[in-house]
């Protein structure tokens, strides 16, 4: 999934030419801007492809996980079918009963240490999934602040043919949002999550 990452190129090399022909401070000053926010954002995009192949890694982990449990409840319901069967044995008619509990002992004591492993294997399971669930929200956090710097740059180039200072400072504030984002994604917190979160507590 790496080759779905994200890339952050385009308006800025356009920015960079525009500013090589012109000496004035301000068109430098924005090229200067728009290759900062470049690399910023390439930092970025290269954390959303990383988070989000580790996600799909950790999905494949909880799936091999959850096919080993599935295969031990199987084996656990063999082991069932053979201790009821066991039982049936005991209480026909001429048959010795002592001759099966030591079996329905034994498939007890079995089934036992397989519910055991496969309860084990259901929670690796689930751990994998939810670390999975962890990262996917982590890549799409990167992907919101990559989208911003990518907006960001796209601002800047506009500035450069506009020379609107207003332009310029609203690139400057979506930059701003964005390295935000950005590092709100590298401490792991969700603050449009929790509002979001305790937006739909408050509406219940």
């Amino acid at each position: 999934m790496s080759g779905h990452g994200f890339h952050v190129h385009g308006p800025h090399d356009h920015a960079l030419e525009h500013a090589a022909h012109g000496s004035d401070t301000f068109s430098n000053n924005i090229a200067v801007m728009t290759a900062v926010l470049a690399t910023v954002g390439a930092m970025f995009g290269y954390q959303g492809g990383a988070t989000q192949n580790d996600a799909a890694l950790f999905k494949n982990n909880a799936a091999i996980e959850k096919t080993k449990a599935a295969n031990s409840w199987n084996y656990y319901q063999a082991k069932s079918n053979k201790q009821n069967l066991a039982e049936l044995a005991m209480v026909l008619p001429g048959v010795d009963p002592e001759k099966y509990k030591a079996d329905v002992a034994r498939y007890k004591l079995e089934k036992d240490d397989i519910r055991k492993d496969a309860e084990a294997l259901d929670a690796k399971a689930d751990d994998w999934n939810h670390q999975s669930d962890a990262k996917m929200h982590q890549h799409h956090q990167w992907a919101l602040a990559t989208t911003a710097e990518q907006i960001a740059i796209s601002l800047a180039a506009i500035t450069l043919l506009t020379r609107k200072k207003w332009l310029m400072i609203g690139a400057y504030a979506v930059a701003a949002v964005g390295i935000l984002l950005g590092v709100f994604a590298w401490l792991h917190v969700d603050p449009i999550g929790a509002l979001m979160g305790a937006g739909a507590v408050a509406a219940h």
